[in-house]
């Protein structure tokens, strides 16, 4: 789990949906020039974003997704690894 401000947390999984989805395959789930507050760092952002499925208010901008990947690979006990081009499909 990566947690951000408020409490807010990400879980590998859910991480790994939202670099696959918005690093690695360029989708952004809002519509492009809106700024939306990012659930991880409470910033207003307007760089893209992955929504969750299970909860549709919340939100992570690339720069949370990219910092949450690097502090979770970075972890030996996660054993969690940065999806790649491969594995995008």
């Amino acid at each position: 789990m990566i947690e951000g401000h408020h409490g807010s947390c990400i879980c590998g999984n859910c991480l790994s949906m939202a670099y696959r989805s918005v690093h690695l395959n360029g989708c952004n789930d809002v519509a492009v020039g809106e700024v939306v507050k990012c659930t991880m760092c409470l910033e207003e952002r307007t760089d893209a974003c992955f929504r969750s499925p299970a909860y549709p208010d919340a939100l992570i901008c690339l720069r949370c997704i990219k910092m949450g990947a690097k502090a979770l690979s970075r972890d030996p006990d996660s054993n969690w690894k940065s999806p790649t081009d491969e594995s995008a499909n």
